[in-house]
């Protein structure tokens, strides 16, 4: 089973995260408490190694306080042929854990669900059960054996299912799942990469067909005893039940080899004994480092994809994850974590996954395999996929991103040309703005966007790109010059050198407006509010003319707040609405492409 995706859905703070890519690597980034660590025990409770406890449901249940229903991760599977022939499944499957109030976690699969309920949660029954759905149906096994049994009652109820819905996974479904090994970059104790490890390697050696033998031998021989230990019981409830007229008690076993510790023990080549905790941070990541140099040594050297048989079974995928792994690490031993995650993501059936904030590692891969994980006002986790969607998508992402981990050095080093807008409005709307004018992404023309959190802000970072001699655009609202002194003509001109005609406009002046939002006409924000944001009648562009005297992007939020259901939640999202309205290049206001002209021969 290749895992491809998952989906998260009430734990913790990631109430409802769709799809978060397993690629090679995928890098989960953001601030910190945005959801990161989340992620990665999310996957591991769907692979079964985390123990899911009631602290980990999220709140959002009927009452105020209460925890959430119900609380799930559902990941999309790739199965190879001997999967598909082993178990009678499709080539892509959808498997969920989940846990309810009762924290009993368990496994189901999105297939068709049979039309008799008696069918729908075969793995729990007993054999002596399995027979009398067999004989009550009138379907006869292969041969006597539960597998059989179950078999050919699977295949009675395939046939006769009508609706898709989450039942049981088939017995051994569960043993094909993903291997997991972690290197949890925050611990101090290298003694957790080392069990990661060995862990992997005790997980290899169990799935030799020849320990395998031993092994179910093993549970045969245990099972068998405790059969005989259970009949003296059985034989009791019928001796005390006298309506029951025999009991059948099938015990089933499973031994599975777990790695419970491996202590660490140092001694420098001086011959001197030193605790691992009073070595030092760095020496305790460079200990783990080597322990990770040889687990992609192993890696590596897995067998390569080989034509699957009924006699052999294929190894399984093996997600290696790193939470955030340059914690305490210099400059060089970053890269030597960045080298050794590209090494391992080019081994076969091998997937890595970076939770981080260190735009070293983020630098370091293809943009499409990055994910941001941030937290709403709600205090919710949501997900920003970077090189999704559109450019306009591209470009806002990449913004959003930026103001998450910090302006890099190497982004003033090498992107041709800044635009410094005031905030989140501008942010989500100019990239979309500018694509639709200018036919191209800003980024595609060599336009860095950058959102500073007010007008002031805005200034510094222009004056500071200024200079340094970079291209610098800055862009507010042409209310900025009434409302702070330092938008005052006398302190641009001193700021910019006399230059502040060529590097500052104040949107909308020329022709009396004050904000962005005043540039667009009455029928377009009427257009829009009665597509986006409907009332019980139409809005009217008279609606929105008779704002244009106070301050209108306020007075448009409440409005729209006042009379319609689906009102967005704040100015940047009522932006973001009406710019993607649009779809002539003429309905993005001339202040605005004249603009995005000026951009474009700047960075050209």
């Amino acid at each position: 089973m290749h895992l491809e995706k998952y989906s998260v859905r009430g734990f913790r703070s990631l109430a409802d995260v769709s799809e978060i890519p397993i690629s090679s690597p995928t890098i989960l980034a953001g601030p910190n408490d945005g959801g990161k660590t989340t992620a990665l025990d999310a996957l591991a409770f769907l692979l079964g190694e985390y123990p899911l406890t009631d602290d980990d449901r999220a709140y959002g249940g009927g009452e105020t306080g209460s925890r959430c229903s119900l609380t799930e991760v559902i990941g999309d599977f790739r199965l190879d042929s001997w999967e598909r022939e082993t178990f009678d499944l499709p080539a892509e499957l959808r498997v969920r854990r989940s846990v309810d109030a009762e924290l009993a976690p368990r496994y189901e699969m999105w297939a068709p669900v049979p039309d008799d309920e008696e069918l729908r949660d075969l793995s729990s029954k007993s054999v002596q059960e399995l027979k009398e759905l067999l004989t009550q149906f009138e379907v006869r096994p292969e041969k006597p054996t539960k597998p059989y049994l179950l078999a050919a009652l699977r295949a009675y109820a395939k046939d006769h299912s009508n609706e898709a819905g989450w039942v049981g996974v088939p017995s051994g479904l569960t043993t094909r799942l993903p291997q997991l090994a972690v290197f949890e970059g925050r611990s101090l104790e290298p003694e957790a990469a080392i069990k990661s490890l060995l862990s992997l390697r005790l997980k290899d050696y169990v799935a030799q067909d020849a320990v395998q033998e031993r092994v179910r031998e093993l549970e045969t021989d245990v099972q068998e005893w405790l059969k005989i230990e259970a009949k003296p019981l059985a034989d009791h409830i019928v001796e005390r039940c006298g309506d029951i007229a025999s009991v059948d008690i099938d015990p089933s076993v499973s031994l599975t080899p777990q790695l419970r510790s491996t202590p660490l023990r140092l001694e420098r080549s001086s011959g001197e004994s030193v605790r691992l905790d009073r070595s030092g941070l760095g020496s305790s990541r460079r200990i783990s480092i080597a322990v990770w140099e040889t687990t992609s040594d192993f890696l590596l050297d897995q067998p390569k994809d080989t034509e699957e048989t009924e006699e052999h079974e294929p190894p399984l995928q093996v997600i290696v994850v790193y939470d955030e792994p340059d914690t305490h690490l210099d400059y060089h031993f970053q890269r030597e974590v960045m080298r050794l995650i590209r090494q391992q993501s080019a081994a076969d059936r091998v997937n890595v996954v970076v939770a981080t904030h260190s735009m070293n590692l983020i630098d370091g891969v293809d943009i499409h395999d990055v994910v941001l994980l941030r937290l709403d006002d709600d205090r919710r986790t949501v997900m920003e996929r970077l090189g999704s969607g559109t450019h306009a998508d591209f470009d806002r992402h990449l913004g959003i991103m930026a103001a998450a981990v910090g302006l890099r050095n190497s982004v003033l080093l090498h992107e041709r040309c800044f635009l410094a807008v005031e905030g989140e409005s501008e942010q989500l709307a100019i990239p979309i703005l500018f694509n639709l004018s200018e036919d191209l992404s800003p980024q595609a023309a060599g336009v860095a966007l950058w959102a500073c959190g007010n007008n002031e802000g805005a200034l510094h970072l222009a004056r500071y790109l200024f200079k340094h001699g970079r291209s610098v655009l800055l862009m507010v609202d042409a209310d900025s010059e009434s409302t702070n002194k330092m938008f005052r003509t006398d302190r641009l001109k001193a700021t910019f050198d006399n230059r502040d005609e060529e590097v500052v406009v104040m949107l909308g002046k020329e022709h009396g407006h004050r904000e962005l939002e005043e540039l667009f006409s009455d029928e377009l924000w009427a257009r829009t509010a009665n597509t986006v944001w409907p009332r019980d009648h139409d809005w009217t562009p008279e609606d929105f003319k008779a704002l244009r005297d106070g301050k209108f992007s306020a007075d448009v939020l409440e409005m729209l707040r006042e009379h319609s259901e689906d009102a967005p939640r704040g100015k940047p999202a009522m932006m973001l609405g009406l710019a993607a309205q649009l779809d002539k290049p003429e309905e993005v206001p001339k202040a605005l492409r004249d603009v995005f002209r000026r951009l474009r021969e700047l960075a050209g």
